[in-house]
């Protein structure tokens, strides 16, 4: 045989596995594929083609596992078994920017499906090897180890903090303040899976000077960004007054109101959020979103879109209530109970109800002049029916009942509670027939109240 012969030979195995993966890298792109690949044993075919002479030939194999392993938490606990990870990780540290981008995302498609999956990439050690690729000249490498890190730390404080001890929170910092706009969501995506977790989480990413930066891109034109930067100063937020003052002091408002007008329906609800976890904490803190003129921007925002992106914004109004009655005078003069008035109607579905059953529950328990705001309404009946309804979930009739109840006990606006004596359960209308005594029968009131102390509340 000349040596052109033997050469071909070897040419022809070449050419045979890489026409190998890229078929299977391109089958595993179809569901309805995946159950004959896995049965077929593609997972033990394409592991030693992971060490491949051939650098594309590896780069297809790590690219068609990681589809595989992306399908479901089966194929990813086979690439585990397979003692696939530790060569991934090898390989990681030493081959090029088209393997490391392929390897760091089969980890992502690993670690995505489950704590247990994720722990075991950690095991592997691959959190320092996709550290070090943060800080790749290149921003395709840096947005695959950020992705795969944000997988990881989502799950649990545990993962997070193993995250955070391997010193990934700076260069996500940096990355964040890089031109391409993929690797800043990402990386702002990574930040927020971090510092939802703990006060602690969320304290190692303020420290890195995250705030700053996150708040300086809150009006960028990238509506993904948007999303994502949001989300970042939400869970940071949500955790104490210390922190969410922090995001405050950062010059988030009059700006972030902007972002409850955005086209994108993500953009509002995630705008709305992070309001609602600042405005939870204190009165002050409450009071100075009303001052920015923030309570009106997301009655206007409840108004202009449906279903769960509604949400945030209801319990927002609620939470804002919830503190004083002057804050609830604010809701009211903002006319925020027609909207919520709205919500309860429309709404189809329970928890949203629940939501706006308990905001307007939070509204209506001051004085007689927040009850009637809300009486007038003709909310009053429709919580009735939703406390009465066999068909509500028990979240939305304890939720109703308590409104009707707070409401009530300040009510004085007769042709409102009037419906209640025809149609409200016993529970229900000893607190009617206690409101019509103390409008009609003052005296009677003061005299049970001097006898007994007061007139009993409870139920």
């Amino acid at each position: 045989m000349s040596q052109r012969q033997v050469l071909q030979v070897f040419e022809q195995y070449q050419k045979a596995r890489t026409q190998f993966v890229q078929m299977v890298a391109e089958l595993a792109t179809r569901p309805q594929n995946i159950e004959t690949l896995q049965n077929a044993g593609v997972m033990s075919l394409l592991r030693p083609l992971l060490l491949d002479v051939v650098p594309t030939i590896q780069q297809t194999a790590a690219l068609a596992l990681g589809r595989l392993a992306n399908y479901n938490d089966d194929l990813a606990e086979a690439v585990v078994k397979g003692d696939i990870l530790p060569q991934l990780v090898y390989s990681l540290a030493e081959q090029n920017r088209f393997y490391k981008k392929a390897a760091a995302f089969v980890l992502r498609a690993v670690g995505k499906h489950s704590p247990q999956l994720a722990q075991a990439i950690v095991d592997c050690g691959a959190l320092d090897t996709l550290v070090i690729c943060l800080e790749d000249f290149d921003p395709g490498v840096k947005e695959a180890a950020a992705w795969a890190l944000g997988y990881i730390a989502r799950h649990n404080a545990e993962l997070s903090q193993a995250v955070v001890d391997a010193g990934a929170i700076p260069l996500l910092v940096l990355c964040i303040q890089e031109p391409e706009i993929a690797l800043k969501r990402i990386a702002a995506s990574a930040l927020s899976d971090i510092a939802k977790h703990s006060p602690e989480l969320a304290q190692t990413v303020v420290d890195a000077g995250a705030i700053a930066h996150l708040a300086q891109m809150i009006l960028n034109p990238d509506a993904k960004l948007k999303r994502q930067i949001l989300s970042a100063l939400s869970q940071i937020a949500k955790h104490s007054v210390d922190l969410a003052e922090m995001v405050v002091e950062a010059e988030i408002f009059p700006v972030v109101l902007t972002c409850l007008k955005d086209k994108d329906e993500y953009v509002k609800k995630n705008a709305s959020t992070l309001i609602r976890e600042i405005a939870k904490h204190t009165p002050e803190l409450s009071q100075l979103i009303v001052n920015a003129g923030g309570v009106a921007a997301v009655i206007d925002c409840i108004g202009s879109c449906k279903g769960n992106i509604r949400l945030p914004g209801i319990m927002m109004l609620g939470y804002v209530a919830a503190h004083s009655e002057n804050l609830a005078m604010a809701v009211i003069i903002s006319k925020g109970v027609p909207q919520l008035s709205v919500c309860l109607s429309e709404e189809p579905e329970d928890h949203i109800k629940a939501a706006a059953a308990w905001a307007l529950g939070q509204i209506g328990r001051y004085t007689p002049e927040h009850a009637r705001a809300v009486a007038v309404t003709n909310t009053l009946p429709v919580l009735l029916s939703l406390y009465m309804c066999t068909e509500s979930s028990e979240d939305l009739q304890v939720k109703s009942k308590k409104a009707i109840k707070n409401i009530l006990q300040k009510c004085t606006y007769l042709p409102a509670l009037e419906p209640f004596l025809y149609d409200a359960p016993p529970n229900i209308l000893k607190h009617v027939v206690g409101q019509f005594s103390k409008v009609l029968f003052p005296w009677i009131f003061r005299y049970t109240s001097a006898e007994s102390g007061q007139l009993s509340t409870t139920y």
